[in-house]
């Protein structure tokens, strides 16, 4: 049962939260800044966030009639079976919870005004996949993960450990950029079962724009992060570019076998598009604390 549970989890997906942290952590060690109390908790509020958005994905696509059994990608525990619904749904808020716990612990560091925004996240979490208009059967999923595992992790992490917002634009850039690598994410995700997604009406952006056209997006967004870093490359020495120079090799590499490969010979394209962000976000965090010698 334990492993069923695992597989709940999605781990092969947890370097997208976890990468938005690392990446916060990395830009406050450049600006002299790193705490180690407000770090652990952006890292623990993240990835508890996280996994309660895929338990809250699983159950209410079943509850939705959006699963089917033998489907092409990561078993689904609740559809197979494996986990009873209700189990589903108690854990989705038990982690939710858990992730607000972690929150109220932010505001004794970062104040008050960070309470609306942790609701944003754990609201967002849940709206992703239910509610009366759930993000990711609109084609809001991709813009929803730029935000909330980009945008938000790395502003946050770096703000709740520095205190203030200096060099704000490269730090903006770099959110962005982690959150269009995120989303990379989904697209694989969602270019695997586009037909699936299409027989239930889940209108996912793949399933509105075909699998050339977000096969193309998937490449020009990759690209495209790393140009929107030239602020922060622009203030590092030379020897920095070798983070964009590897991760583009990683990322060409991906899309090849994404456009090339259809239903389940797509899941290791998701794990390997996850590891390159976590590659790029420790890259990154080992440039910057040398930079900051």
């Amino acid at each position: 049962m334990i492993s069923k549970w695992i597989e709940a989890i999605r781990l092969r997906t947890l370097p997208v939260s976890i990468a938005g942290v690392l990446t916060g952590i990395g830009l406050a060690v450049w600006q002299g800044g790193f705490s180690i109390v407000p770090a652990v908790l952006c890292f623990v509020f993240a990835v508890t966030a996280q996994i309660a958005s895929n338990f809250a994905n699983e159950y209410y696509d079943y509850k939705n009639g959006m699963d089917r059994k033998g489907r092409d990608g990561f078993r689904r525990g609740v559809t197979e079976g494996d986990i009873t619904p209700q189990a589903m749904k108690f854990a989705t808020f038990g982690m939710l919870g858990l992730a607000a716990i972690t929150g109220c612990a932010m505001l004794f560091i970062g104040g008050w005004w960070l309470l609306p925004v942790g609701i944003c996240i754990l609201l967002a979490a849940l709206a992703y996949s239910t509610g009366p208009y759930p993000l990711s059967h609109h084609g809001l999923g991709d813009i929803t993960v730029v935000i909330f595992f980009g945008v938000v992790p790395v502003t946050l992490t770096y703000w709740l450990q520095t205190g203030e917002w200096a060099e704000l634009s490269a730090v903006v850039t770099t959110s962005i950029t982690v959150g269009l690598l995120a989303a990379n994410v989904l697209i694989v995700n969602n270019y695997r079962d586009m037909d699936d997604d299409n027989t239930v009406g889940k209108r996912t952006t793949v399933v509105i724009f075909g699998r050339k056209v977000m096969g193309n997006a998937y490449l020009l967004s990759g690209i495209l992060a790393m140009a929107l870093m030239i602020p922060l490359w622009l203030m590092l020495p030379i020897w920095a570019m070798i983070v964009p120079a590897v991760y583009l090799l990683f990322h060409f590499q991906a899309w090849r076998r994404l456009v090339r490969n259809k239903g389940a010979a797509l899941n290791p394209v998701l794990g390997i598009t996850a590891r390159n962000l976590l590659i790029f976000s420790l890259m990154l965090l080992a440039v910057l604390a040398l930079c900051s010698l």
